[in-house]
């Protein structure tokens, strides 16, 4: 299992960093996807630019303190988990940690670069965002 953890302190509007992370309805904030399908309250599907889907079940949300899912994909699956903790300075740190397994072996070796690449844009996304 390939594992890529990131963490980040906002001092913000803590109800709005929560809703901006969890409303899948909207997503125009990502610069990474096309769409986002909502099938259900636990179900929905991301689709990257290229309309490459990855379907994900939401395991457990529990407002300002976590939210977590399974994911899969043609390529892999696993596990994302975000806890999000109050700090006693005001500010709220979110903790993102994902875990995957990968169909195939050969991407093994990019896989940890590329999550973490992944994590990075998420987070210059999620600021550009909270900035507006």
């Amino acid at each position: 299992m390939i594992k890529s953890n990131i963490k980040k302190q906002f001092s913000c509007d803590k109800n709005r960093l929560w809703d901006i992370i969890t409303d899948n309805a909207y997503y125009a904030w990502r610069s990474d996807l096309s769409k986002i399908e909502v099938i259900d309250n636990t179900h929905f599907i991301e689709y990257t630019k290229n309309n490459f889907p990855t379907y994900f079940t939401v395991t457990s949300k529990e407002k300002l303190k976590v939210y977590k899912f399974d994911l899969k994909n043609a390529n892999l699956k696993g596990t994302w988990s975000g806890i999000f903790q109050e700090l006693p300075n005001g500010n709220i740190e979110i903790d993102f940690t994902e875990e995957i397994e990968l169909n195939n072996a050969a991407m093994k070796l990019l896989a940890k670069p590329y999550l973490k690449s992944r994590q990075k844009r998420y987070i210059r996304d999620l600021e550009r965002e909270l900035n507006k």
